[in-house]
């Protein structure tokens, strides 16, 4: 080997070393992205199930699952991406929920 020890890299090409900044700002896209695009679903099966004849908690936690995961969505897209990723989940539980009550 040639030149300083600390020369070598580790072994990563330089093409694919990420910018964390663009590593954040992929984050917060699809935190954003995916509570908007959950957020729309959940209205959607709320206002389904609103439709039809089920008891009045279906509909609710489907609505209720929506709003969780429209503020993750709000959260992601402020760059609070571990909270917005933790709101998704339990928005998407209590949605679960509504559909074991359907």
């Amino acid at each position: 080997m040639n030149g300083r020890g600390d020369s070598e890299t580790s072994g990563i090409p330089e093409d694919d070393v990420v910018d964390p900044a663009e590593d954040a700002r992929r984050a917060r896209w699809t935190a954003a992205g995916a509570g908007a695009l959950l957020a729309l679903a959940g209205l959607a099966a709320s206002t389904l199930r609103l439709a039809g004849s089920v008891p009045a908690l279906v509909p609710a936690a489907y609505a209720f699952g929506a709003a969780v995961c429209a503020l993750a969505s709000v959260l992601g897209s402020r760059g609070r991406t571990r909270r917005a990723l933790w709101l998704l989940i339990v928005g998407v539980m209590v949605m679960a929920l509504g559909d074991q009550f359907d």
